[in-house]
């Protein structure tokens, strides 16, 4: 059986602790992982985790965010499932109008096309009425809308456990799921 193929587009919003836990946990799947960065994710992923893209774990291999020549542009090129992490407010109007202004847009878009799982992890507060209705516009459409909210009933000890927990519930969406990730029991 082929590893699955996932494809991580990371933009300039805030939350790089998520994307370096969402490859952690991806690392240690039969997973391949071909990414997309936009130059202000370069910039963000600098200011908060001082990284470079080529410093990730597990990313296969890098395509440059103005090739509309990469694969990722064509339907032809099968991805299992596709994550913005994280998604701009810029990028969510952009899919939203169907705007293709970089290999971001024009992957999204092939997957919203193709039927394929797109998770959005919209990383944007407040929320004026127009991320709304584009967060609704994208949904009709057949995102999968996924801001990044940590959850505390696991009593999460660090940062690092909170975003391994959101990026647990990101691999949920594309149907990839860890054993080994704490999970709510209920009460007991």
């Amino acid at each position: 059986m082929q590893p699955k193929r996932i494809l991580l587009a990371i933009t300039g919003a805030t939350g790089m602790l998520y994307v370096t836990a969402f490859l952690e946990l991806l690392a240690a799947m039969d997973v391949d992982v071909d990414a997309i960065i936009s130059e202000s994710g370069c910039t963000v992923l600098q200011l908060e985790k001082q990284l470079q893209p080529e410093d990730l774990p597990s990313v296969t291999r890098w395509f440059a965010a103005d090739d509309f020549t990469a694969p990722p542009a064509s339907g032809s090129m099968r991805y299992d499932a596709m994550v913005i992490l994280p998604c701009t407010a810029g990028t969510l109007g952009a899919l939203a109008a169907g705007f293709s202004g970089n290999l971001i847009h024009r992957a999204a878009d092939v997957s919203l096309k193709e039927r394929r799982p797109l998770v959005l992890a919209v990383r944007e507060t407040p929320l004026n009425r127009t991320h709304l209705v584009n967060m609704l516009s994208l949904a009709d459409a057949g995102a999968i809308i996924c801001p990044p909210m940590p959850s505390f009933y696991l009593q999460p000890e660090s940062l690092e456990d909170m975003a391994l927990q959101f990026a647990s519930r990101i691999c949920d969406q594309i149907g990839l799921h860890l054993p080994d990730v704490p999970r709510w029991q209920g009460l007991k």
